[in-house]
């Protein structure tokens, strides 16, 4: 075996390892989500005033927890794969399909419809 041919071995299983290391966990998951919902609530407060962008903003803060713990953990299914995982969530009659890859999140179906319906239950 050649040494280029060992060298691109070594880099890809390093590589491999690297992904796996951190391939997301249903805890980085839940903090994405949270992460989309307050953007969609961001959005959905272009129009009102500034004193209840505040009151919804601090509900969403002091309630986000409770509502991803009750909503969003218990209805999804996590398909670790090693170096990528999929995040499947049924919630709102919506299916929300997710992969997690180095750290990463790609929304692949559902992320802003859910979203939406989400922070409208929220209210």
């Amino acid at each position: 075996m050649s040494l280029l041919r060992l060298s691109v071995i070594v880099v890809a299983l390093a590589g491999a390892v690297a992904l796996a290391w951190s391939n997301p966990t249903m805890d980085d998951y839940l903090r994405f989500v949270e992460q989309e919902l307050s953007k969609a609530i961001d959005r959905m407060d272009q129009g009102t005033l500034t004193r209840e962008q505040q009151f919804i903003r601090q509900v969403f803060q002091s309630q986000s927890r409770k509502l991803l713990e009750s909503l969003v953990r218990p209805n999804t299914v996590r398909q670790n794969w090693g170096i990528v995982s999929q995040y499947e969530t049924q919630v709102a009659d919506t299916s929300v399909i997710v992969f997690g890859l180095g750290g990463w999140f790609i929304p692949i179906q559902g992320i802003e419809e859910a979203t939406l319906k989400i922070g409208r239950m929220a209210f």
